[in-house]
C-alpha cells in the first residue's frame, strides 16, 4: 500500500527537464503539487547557479513558476554545514558564481594563505594555481569540503569534468578526505529536511538518477520514487543492487 507522503524532494535535470527540454509529465508533476498545497524541494547538486537563477531558467525556459526558497542546492547545504561546524568565517572557494557569491553573501570572508575551510565545487576556469592554494591550505589544516562527488557532467559536447573530478585531484595532492555535501551524501539530506521542517518518514525522493538522486534515499533511510525520464535506463531496473520504493515510467503514473 502506497503512503501518504506530507512533502516531496525533487532533483531537477532529467526529472523535471531535459536538457534545454522541459519533460511534460514532470511539469504536470509540479502544479500538482501546487494544486494540492502539497510541499516540495528541489534538491539539486549544481553549484553553478543560485536558486534565483535556477527558479528564472524555470520560468522563462519551461514555464514552470516557483519561488527560489523551493530550491536548495549543494552551494546552501554546503553553506548551512559550515554555519553549523562554527570553525570560523574564513574560506578559500573553488567554484562559480553560484557557490562563491553565495558563500560570501552568507558572511564568510575570503582567505587564500589561512581559511578556516577550503570548499571545491565546479569550475569551468579552473587552473593550477587554484589547486595549489587549495591543497596548501588543506594541507595546513583548513577542514576540505566537496559540494558534490558528481565525477561527470553531461552537455551538448558529452561528458565533461564535474565537480568530483577536482575534489579528486585536491583530495590526491593533499592527502586528505573531503567532507562530501551533495546527494547521495547524508548532509544535504539532512539539510534539505531541516529546510522543510520534516522527518524522513514524511518525505520520499524523486528523481532519475540511481546513483544520485535514489541512492540519497537508500543510503539515508528515505523512501524513493525512480522516474526512467533521464539518467536510468528501464532495462537497468531489474539488475539494479536494491530497488527504490517504487519505479515509474512517468510522473503522470504518480498518484499522491
Amino acid at each position: 500500500m502506497k503512503k501518504h507522503y506530507q512533502g516531496y524532494l525533487i532533483d531537477l535535470d532529467g526529472t523535471i527537464y531535459l536538457g534545454k527540454e522541459v519533460i511534460p509529465a514532470g511539469k504536470r508533476f509540479v502544479e500538482q503539487l501546487q494544486e494540492l498545497n502539497i510541499p516540495f524541494l528541489f534538491v539539486t547538486n549544481n553549484t553553478t547557479k543560485t536558486p534565483i537563477a535556477v527558479a528564472k531558467r524555470l520560468s522563462e525556459e519551461f514555464d514552470i513558476q516557483v519561488p527560489a526558497k523551493t530550491i536548495y542546492t549543494a552551494s546552501l547545504a554546503t553553506i548551512d554545514y559550515m554555519k553549523e561546524q562554527g570553525k570560523g568565517k574564513r574560506v578559500y572557494v573553488i567554484g562559480e558564481s553560484g557557490l562563491v557569491d553565495l558563500i560570501l553573501s552568507a558572511g564568510f570572508v575570503w582567505d587564500e594563505e589561512s581559511p578556516d575551510y577550503v570548499v571545491v565545487g565546479l569550475d569551468t576556469e579552473i587552473n593550477y594555481e587554484k589547486l595549489a592554494v587549495a591543497s596548501l591550505c588543506i594541507r595546513n589544516g583548513a577542514l576540505f569540503i566537496g559540494t558534490n562527488p558528481d565525477k561527470s557532467i553531461p552537455t551538448e559536447r558529452g561528458l565533461l569534468p564535474g565537480a568530483g573530478s577536482f575534489i579528486s585531484l585536491i583530495q590526491t595532492s593533499s592527502q586528505t578526505d573531503p567532507v562530501m555535501i551533495g546527494k547521495p551524501n547524508a548532509i544535504i539530506m539532512d539539510e534539505a529536511l531541516k529546510v522543510m521542517g520534516l522527518n524522513k518518514d514524511d518525505v520520499i525522493m524523486v528523481g532519475d538518477n540511481y546513483e544520485t538522486d535514489i541512492q540519497s534515499g537508500l543510503q539515508n533511510n528515505i523512501d524513493s520514487l525512480l522516474v526512467l525520464s533521464g539518467f536510468t535506463a528501464k532495462s537497468a531496473v531489474p539488475h539494479l543492487p536494491e530497488q527504490p520504493t517504487y519505479v515509474v515510467d512517468s510522473l503522470d503514473e504518480w498518484v499522491f
